[in-house]
């Protein structure tokens, strides 16, 4: 009762005209952001950390989680009209965002895309409210070997429940793995892979392969194709709107699933591109529909985007109830806290409740907020792929050039964003997945690190990833991803087998 009173006194916090106002700003200027390639949550918050310097610190870190569900929201939008991922978790949501939008869909899509996104955050805003003591005492339990192991179900569940053939996924995945080796060693301080070029000593930046990848990737292909000079069939009837909500109720048992997939992720912390990437493959693989994901099933747009906002969302709570960042933006926000003063732990929710309670009861109003200004957008939106793509094109790729350079501010980035291009095009033509690639860059260096620190604990013992119940159970799980094929074969013979006798 007392939790519930204090989120009460917290919305009153929030409901002051100023908050409101900061509110809707910061929505606005994330959703900017979002749309934005290359730029991403983390940096867009890290910009405009400046602008909350004369404010109190509630409206402040009000306005900058606003930023970062703006963020969430827009990265949406460029992943669905031109198969452009605006953050690294948006990347699942062009499987079959994009095909939508090819199919005139782009309302249905965007719809879908952006009530998923509200679900997943509320889902983990709530169980920030109810469960945040005993979730921070979980997420001590993560060292190395957990956090290893937790990549590890994500690649294994990637590889054996793709409807790809593993043999192509295995293939995409090890050069992901080859290219997030590229640059300084983070435990030995060697070079690795750098052939004498100065520029990849920090290695190949995620934002550039995917930005190349896809974005250039699918002009080139345009090109080959021959470039429309007619825009896309695109439907601007609001109504569009709550027919999507009618049908996506049907969907509850994949948001759910998505759902805690993603709090799962968000909390370990593990991030929201691995939560997007796993639920969109075990939602492949389960679903009845699941040979019609990457052409155009709605589906495959609720799964990745349910679980990466709830991923997102939950990242938060073990900054605020431990210090401990669980994603590169919650990073810049626990900055944020330190520059005013606040230190994030259990003693903030002793000795800080009005502002902790005020940032919760904000992640309410600012999701809601969110989710009503980008849902009256979505005809607007929509109606952009009526433009020709002769004319979006070099709009795109001007936009793509800008994003690979905010990025690291240097002009080799556009370079490896072109090669980048290249081979997102290979890729697509000779038919192998890109997801997996995409996948091992990202987490690729991540992985390493915590398996290689695991095993410095251990003393090169393989055995500490079944050290303890935990990481052994994941890691158990993972096996079972692995080789579900051959299990599922197996456990279908020896039914027919059962029968027959």
């Amino acid at each position: 009762m007392e939790e519930i009173a204090n989120l009460f006194h917290g919305f009153a916090v929030v409901l002051q005209p100023f908050n409101i106002l900061v509110m809707v700003v910061g929505i606005l200027l994330g959703v900017i952001i979002g749309v934005l390639p290359g730029l991403g949550g983390a940096n867009g918050v890290a910009i405009l950390l400046p602008l909350t310097f004369s404010m109190s610190p509630t409206s402040a870190i009000i306005m900058l989680s606003c930023i970062y569900w703006g963020a969430l929201f827009g990265g949406a939008i460029t992943s669905i009209l031109f198969n452009i991922p605006g953050e690294p978790w948006s990347v699942a949501t062009t499987f079959d965002g994009h095909p939508m939008a090819q199919q005139g869909r782009a309302g249905e899509a965007l719809t879908a895309a952006f009530t998923s996104s509200f679900v997943g955050a509320l889902f983990a805003v709530v169980m920030i409210t109810l469960v945040a003591p005993l979730v921070a005492r979980f997420a001590l339990q993560f060292g190395p070997a957990e956090k290893f192991s937790v990549y590890f179900l994500a690649f294994c569940s990637f590889i054996g429940m793709s409807k790809e053939p593993p043999s192509k996924t295995v293939v995409s995945m090890m050069i992901g793995f080859a290219l997030a080796a590229v640059g300084l060693d983070q435990v030995t301080g060697q070079l690795r892979l750098t052939f004498g070029f100065t520029e990849l000593l920090a290695g190949f930046d995620f934002l550039i392969a995917v930005i190349g990848l896809f974005g250039i990737g699918e002009i080139l292909l345009t090109m080959e194709e021959g470039l429309s000079f007619r825009g896309k069939k695109a439907s601007i009837n609001p109504r569009v709107v709550f027919q999507t909500w009618a049908e996506l109720p049907r969907y509850w048992v994949t948001s759910l699933r998505s759902c805690v997939i993603g709090c799962w992720m968000g909390i370990t912390p593990a991030g929201a591109t691995p939560a997007s990437f796993m639920s969109y493959g075990i939602a492949k693989r389960v679903s009845r529909k699941g040979h019609n994901f990457g052409k155009g099933e709605i589906e495959g747009v609720v799964a990745p985007e349910t679980a990466a906002h709830a991923a997102g969302t939950s990242a938060l709570l073990p900054m605020l109830s431990l210090g401990v960042p669980g994603s590169p933006t919650a990073a810049v926000l626990l900055g944020g806290l330190l520059i005013w003063g606040l230190q994030p732990g259990p003693l903030l929710f002793v000795e800080q409740k009005e502002f902790v309670w005020g940032l919760i009861a904000s992640m309410y109003l600012g999701n809601l907020v969110g989710l009503f200004v980008v849902i009256t957008c979505v005809p607007l939106l929509a109606a952009i792929l009526r433009i020709p793509f002769s004319i979006i094109a070099p709009v795109i790729l001007v936009l793509c050039a800008i994003g690979a350079y905010t990025v690291n501010n240097n002009p080799f980035d556009i370079v490896m964003m072109l090669v980048f291009g290249v081979v997102g095009y290979v890729f697509k033509k000779c038919n192998y997945p890109l997801a997996p690639l995409v996948l091992a860059i990202v987490l690729g260096d991540s992985a390493e690190e915590s398996f290689r620190q695991a095993l410095l604990g251990s003393q090169g013992s393989l055995t500490v990833f079944w050290s303890n119940g935990l990481v052994g159970t994941i890691m158990v799980l993972g096996l079972i991803a692995l080789f579900w094929p051959m299990l599922h074969t197996a456990w279908s013979r020896m039914r027919a087998a059962a029968t027959a006798a």
